[in-house]
């Protein structure tokens, strides 16, 4: 019979548990040291924290739209060992004390084992004394997952090393994704873990059951702070240093740098395209790097989407086909520097006083000034240092931002042939 099916040795209406979650709660070590390290009986006991089995409560009263769809409900039901406990909340004098008295520290009734929890909450400590009280390195939670896979902040970088030291497999692949050691590093933006990784021989460009790699991932994921930006920009220059392929693609076709444009990071657009990145790459969708740039641009921060375009335009991106320019001044109105980096990059572009209908009304008053220059160009030509620039921007092609900085130019004309805004047009 699995702990699932047989009665916990601590059921969650137990006076122990009460205590226990209490303790929990409120940060009460000493408390929590106590119950675990003299109440609770067997050292190995299955104590029950959660249970929202609703169907054997006959007072429990469900909304209607619950009622109505019960095949949706999943009943949860949390199940785990004081060892699990104590590695979970870095208790390592717990710990001790349990593995002391016999404890398993490979018991998982709740799905993950106390090294799965050591890593999770990144308690180097407890992390090493199981492992050295034999627990599986590479053991797997009933989700699939390895503790190498939980190791998922910048804290569990200490247990990352024991693991490794105690034979965990680095190139381990785990979950419903398929994911490595270096594709979660790359999905949390660990920098430090990536570097331990690869110095132990992990693949770089190792592909998870998405087709990404590990730059793919990085690429794809978001971050919340400029630590966490850092932090994902020299990952992902770490890992072009280590062979990774600048253009690898994934089950949808999309490059790293489709997925950078996605989530507005100029920065590292800019890294990807200096190591090879194909500016003018088309998904599966059809849709180019340029393409998703411009898709958010009303969402990314301020800078950021002119950033962006300007890099990939200075790399031999297409240009937005010219009938397509009102949908592009439609999407991106609210950030007109973006209109004017993607304007300035044609030639001549026939402008129509039509265009100013999808233009919000507030949004042409807030920026006033550039769509006045804009819809005065629909009887006015470009002025020839404008022509000039499109002449040597067509001579230098996709090299325009490595050539252009050698030109023998007052700093001004370089930025202006590298498309830099100005606010207006002429």
């Amino acid at each position: 019979m699995s702990s699932w099916d047989s009665p916990p040795d601590y059921p969650l209406s137990s006076d122990l548990v009460r205590r226990l979650k209490s303790a929990l709660a409120t940060g009460d070590k000493d408390t929590v040291q106590e119950l675990i390290c003299t109440e609770v009986e067997p050292v190995d006991a299955v104590i029950e924290l959660a249970n929202d089995d609703w169907m054997k409560e006959p007072s429990a009263q469900l909304p209607t739209g619950a009622l109505l769809g019960l095949w949706t409900l999943e009943y949860k039901r949390e199940l785990t060992t004081p060892l699990c406990i104590a590695a979970a909340h870095g208790h390592v004098f717990c710990v001790r004390h349990l593995l002391s008295h016999s404890a398993d520290p490979d018991a998982r009734p709740g799905g993950r084992g106390a090294l799965h929890e050591a890593c999770l909450g990144g308690h180097t400590a407890c992390t090493r004394l199981l492992l050295e009280h034999g627990a599986d390195p590479d053991l797997l939670s009933a989700e699939g997952l390895a503790p190498l896979h939980l190791c998922r902040t910048p804290a569990s970088l200490g247990c990352a090393q024991a693991l490794l030291e105690h034979g965990a497999t680095v190139q381990l692949e785990c979950g419903p994704g398929r994911d490595t050691p270096l594709h979660v590093a790359a999905q949390y933006g660990l920098d430090e873990h990536a570097q331990l990784y690869l110095g132990r021989g992990a693949r770089v460009d190792a592909r998870n059951g998405r087709g990404e790699t590990a730059l793919s991932a990085a690429c794809g994921a978001a971050t919340r702070s400029p630590d966490e930006h850092a932090r994902c920009l020299r990952l992902c220059a770490l890992l072009l240093r280590g062979g990774a392929a600048a253009d690898a693609r994934d089950e949808d076709e999309r490059s790293p740098l489709h997925k950078a444009c996605g989530r507005a990071r100029p920065s590292l657009c800019t890294l990807l395209l200096l190591h090879g990145a194909d500016a003018g790459a088309l998904d599966y969708g059809g849709a180019s790097p340029l393409a998703r740039a411009l898709q958010t641009a009303t969402c990314a921060p301020p800078a950021a989407p002119q950033r962006m375009v300007q890099a990939l335009l200075n790399h031999g991106s297409p240009l937005v086909w010219p009938d397509a320019f009102p949908k592009v001044l439609r999407t991106c109105a609210q950030v007109p520097a973006v209109i004017e980096v993607l304007f300035n990059s044609y030639t001549h572009l026939r402008v129509s006083e039509s265009w100013q209908e999808v233009i919000p009304e507030d949004v042409y008053q807030m920026h006033e000034p550039f769509y006045r220059s804009l819809f005065a160009l629909a009887h006015t030509p470009r002025c020839l240092r404008h022509l000039s620039r499109c002449a040597i921007r067509r001579l230098l092609g996709k090299k325009c931002f490595l050539l252009v900085p050698q030109l023998p130019l007052p700093e001004t004309l370089q930025t202006y042939l590298l498309l830099e805004p100005e606010g207006v047009l002429h």
